[in-house]
């Protein structure tokens, strides 16, 4: 199986409208924490990892623990089994404090004005804990070859999430957007291993159709940094996810969701969300949503 991947990378030092852009594609990254599989893609069973996963995206955490423990006592070199118990911490902390929510991420204004939230120290210590385990682990990976894929991805997940948790928990924008930068880095490192890594192809997707959402001035000073801007390419991008990634198409099934929103289509969005209701019938996040969609 191929993990996902997630980058965009603009400089915070440009102008204060670049600054603003950047936050709206840190937002996007935090839904890889609402995602459930997709009838598309390969199904979330046959290793404790996977069913870790599973567990995670039906609000079952502490069973998500420890199946991620397991395959980290199988697989003791694996920086997978760590990091993705980081995101079982991360995910159990965002559904405490009621972060997630599609409208939300759909509306930049009701986003820019939430307010500060008060984290649990006893799961930012655990957080951070298997965050620093997984990035020694893919540090060894990658001093014996620096091609692997996996460990450049393992990587760009601790600090995609260390973005996360900064934009989303402290609203310490600066230090996400720093995050944000380094993932990209790796991410694009990735994908020039792997082209065939479907999970990847989501950082540029997001990237491209968040961007296009901005007005053509900022566009185009985004352009000159080296973004991507074009809301067809980021559909098309999202769309390979979607129908062929494994941990990250039910992301790329959500991101669609969020564009029906923006784009007034809230009968497509309301079909994505059944169809992961009917696919995690024990994830309540999804019966919230639908509630809120006309």
């Amino acid at each position: 199986m191929n993990p996902p991947q997630k980058a965009t990378e603009i400089s915070p030092s440009r102008t204060p409208s670049g600054f603003e852009v950047s936050r709206s594609i840190l937002l996007v990254l935090c839904l890889f924490f609402l995602a459930a599989r997709s009838l598309a893609a390969l199904p979330l069973a046959g290793t404790p990892l996977d069913e870790g996963y599973r567990d995670m995206y039906n609000l079952r955490f502490a069973d998500a623990h420890l199946k991620f423990q397991q395959w980290t006592k199988i697989h003791p070199e694996d920086p997978m089994g760590p990091v993705s118990d980081a995101a079982a911490w991360l995910f159990s902390e965002f559904e405490r404090l009621k972060i997630i929510d599609v409208q939300l991420f759909a509306n930049q204004d009701r986003f820019d004005s939430r307010g500060r939230l008060t984290p649990d120290e006893n799961v930012r210590r655990s957080f951070e804990d298997r965050l620093n385990q997984a990035s020694s682990l893919a540090d060894a990976a990658l001093q014996k070859n620096p091609r692997d894929a996996r460990a450049l991805y393992v990587k760009t997940l601790v600090n995609g999430m260390r973005s996360d948790y900064a934009l989303m928990i402290d609203k310490k924008d600066l230090a996400a957007l720093n995050y944000s930068k380094q993932a990209s880095a790796l991410s694009k490192q990735a994908l020039a291993v792997d082209p065939h890594m479907y999970d990847a192809y989501l950082a540029s997707g997001v990237e491209n159709y968040m961007l296009s959402l901005k007005f053509a001035p900022v566009r185009w000073l985004l352009n000159l940094t080296g973004a991507s801007t074009s809301r067809e390419e980021g559909i098309r991008l999202l769309k390979i996810t979607a129908a062929q990634g494994h941990y990250l198409a039910p992301f790329a099934h959500m991101m669609l969701a969020v564009a029906a929103l923006r784009e007034n289509r809230p009968q497509e969005a309301r079909a994505i969300l059944i169809d992961l209701k009917r696919q995690f019938p024990q994830n309540a996040l999804y019966d919230r949503q639908l509630a809120l969609i006309p």
